[in-house]
């Protein structure tokens, strides 16, 4: 097994990837090293054509804002050769019905920036799990770099008038392993590596497993100049871990590390803690336990799922960006479940179930969770997901935000109905968050089945 490149590959697993039957999106690499493929297998061309549309409606609250309506259409393509190559492209296009300012073919937010041009890419794979490196773009949905004490659970599109393509890679190189990332790769925004040297490697030459005693370097800087002006942050962390139990479809690791703000000796963090996966043909189990202590405004994990609407306006009293709020001195702990389960996991029933949920408690009061569940069942001919989001629970000014999706196939599974809603931050030019929510109900085909 590889802990190195999970991290990489629950990203896509977690981030929207259709559960066709026949043909997949196309994916990153699997979590986990498996055997070498045998020469030709899995290597034909497959691919994924569908078309979507339906109506989707703005609705203010709170009493701000004012109701808008468009007709949304979404084309989708995605092709995708074995398992070092693959693309689909695709975005909405929401053509104005009623309520909408500034008058335009397309809605205005979503295309006013360069940035916004990225989301035309759902996704770009090439290299996989078994080559010396690898590259994808796309978008970040609950993606942590490596051992995930800078950049942890990040989504990159959380605001929804900002709609920027990410940029991955991972590669090595004897005994170092490097995973680098571009939030945008059209704008100046968050960008971060983190550089794993293989210990034993070193020490005694090729190890029979790679990368059991590791020792890593990471940073992340946000220029915070694309998808609105917000302050700079630099963050900087180390980390140690020992793989000390390894068995054919599960390994457990412990970690202790580092980390703070250069420049400013009062801002750090400290942690340790544990992790277990375990994986199967049909089965992922992604479990993480930790206890972190944070100093001088530094904490583990700032850029996470709430990250681009807090560096605007941070949830709590203070209400000004995240690089300038107050966090309090204290501990914590901080726990992760990833679960996924195809039909297998049910006896042979064609049920299927994705698991994804991240919670920390602080020592001073507050309690952050955000999590995603998804699950088909009949044949697949439902899917059910659901996800949300709640920051500075239990403080004034907490931060809740949600939303819910069903798709129900018929007509043999080519054709289905779709119906989608939730709550929603928009940034304004002031530096404020203004609420709002969604509805979507429509049709949509394709050649799944």
């Amino acid at each position: 097994m590889r802990r190195k490149r999970s991290c990489l590959a629950v990203l896509l697993l977690l981030s929207g990837v259709s559960w066709a039957e026949d043909v997949k999106e196309p994916q990153l690499p699997e979590p986990i090293e498996e055997a070498p493929q045998e020469d030709g297998k899995d290597e034909r061309w497959t691919n994924l054509f569908r078309v979507e549309a339906t109506t989707w409606t703005l609705l203010p609250r709170e009493g701000q804002g004012m109701e808008a309506g468009f007709l949304e259409i979404e084309p989708f393509i995605a092709f995708d050769r074995g398992e070092d190559f693959g693309f689909s492209l695709g975005a909405p296009l929401r053509l104005p019905m009623w309520g909408a300012q500034n008058g335009g073919l397309f809605r205005r937010e979503d295309w006013d920036t360069l940035s916004d041009w990225g989301q035309l890419v759902r996704s770009l794979r090439l290299g996989s799990n078994h080559s010396p490196w690898a590259l994808w773009f796309g978008e970040l949905d609950s993606y942590s770099m490596l051992t995930g004490h800078l950049v942890r659970r990040y989504a990159h599109r959380a605001n929804p008038d900002y709609h920027p393509a990410a940029g991955v890679v991972t590669g090595y190189l004897g005994p170092v392993y490097v995973e680098a990332f571009s939030s945008d790769m059209l704008g100046a925004r968050l960008m971060g590596a983190e550089v794993e040297l293989d210990v034993e490697h070193v020490l005694f030459g090729r190890p029979q497993q790679r990368s059991r005693y590791t020792l890593s370097v990471s940073a992340a800087h946000d220029w915070g100049r694309a998808g609105g002006r917000a302050p700079s942050v630099t963050l900087a962390h180390v980390d140690a871990v020992a793989v000390f139990l390894v068995q054919p479809t599960y390994e457990a690791h412990a970690f202790v590390g580092g980390g703070g703000e250069p420049g400013d000796s009062n801002a750090w963090g400290a942690v340790a803690g544990l992790g277990l996966e375990s994986t199967t043909d049909k089965r992922l189990l992604w479990l993480r336990l930790e206890a972190r202590r944070q100093h001088g405004g530094f904490r583990q994990g700032l850029f996470g799922p709430d990250y681009e609407l807090a560096r605007f306006q941070a949830a709590g009293p203070d209400g000004g960006p995240l690089a300038d709020a107050h966090f309090p001195d204290g501990y914590s702990a901080f726990g992760e479940a990833i679960i996924g389960w195809d039909a297998v996991g049910y006896r042979g029933l064609t049920r299927h179930l994705r698991l994804s949920l991240g919670a920390e408690a602080f020592s001073w009061g507050r309690f952050d969770v955000d999590g995603s569940v998804a699950v088909q069942l009949f044949s697949r001919a439902l899917e059910v997901a659901v996800k949300g989001l709640a920051v500075g629970a239990g403080k004034p000014g907490a931060r809740y935000l949600g939303s819910a999706e069903v798709r129900w196939r018929f007509l043999g599974g080519k054709l289905y109905a779709t119906g989608t809603g939730g709550t929603l931050l928009f940034p304004t030019a002031e530096g404020t968050l203004r609420p709002g929510a969604f509805a979507s109900v429509g049709l949509g085909v394709d050649n799944a089945r």
